[in-house]
């Protein structure tokens, strides 16, 4: 497995794997696939905000996972913190691409000058949140019933990394 940046040319691969976290998971909270045109402004907003959109692909070329930040709040004081997406093909689950994604995210936060990383993640799922413990990343607070998806409440349990970018202390 290797990790690259990847452009609007992984645009359909990127989109079965979100359009499959969304009809089968609880990991992605909407309810109807994204067509195609949809990835234009996704990637378009990547772009203006100079987020990464990283893979991990085989040796074939077939992207196993996709991870990209965003902002984290649209508000000039929330300007060093970005909130994450990890999301790995079915097939490859479990394997280590979601800590090699999340890891390479996180050093390129880093070194985009960023203060925190912060994940959403549905509060069931276990390995998600194992997964950013391992990574270094703490617990920092839940939003009960915040969800609603598969006939049932979901919590959000949000996890951040404190990095050492932002201003000076005294700004």
């Amino acid at each position: 497995m290797r990790l690259a940046d990847v452009g609007r040319d992984r645009s359909a691969d990127i989109l079965a794997i979100i359009n499959d976290a969304i009809v089968n998971t609880a990991a992605f909270w909407e309810y109807v696939p994204r067509p195609p045109e949809s990835m234009v402004a996704w990637f378009d907003q990547k772009e203006r905000g100079g987020y990464p959109v990283l893979g991990a692909l085989d040796d074939t070329g077939v992207l196993l996972g996709f991870a990209t930040y965003g902002p984290f709040r649209d508000r000039a004081a929330y300007k060093y913190s970005v909130e994450h997406s990890v999301y790995t093909h079915r097939d490859y689950r479990g394997r280590g691409v979601g800590r090699a994604l999340l890891s390479a995210l996180v050093e390129r936060a880093e070194q985009q000058g960023y203060h925190t990383v912060v994940g959403g993640i549905e509060a069931s799922n276990v390995a998600s949140i194992q997964l950013h413990r391992a990574l270094g990343f703490v617990h920092c607070g839940t939003v009960r019933e915040s969800g609603y998806k598969f006939d049932r409440w979901m919590d959000m349990a949000f996890y951040q990394k404190l990095l050492s970018g932002g201003p000076p202390s005294s700004g």
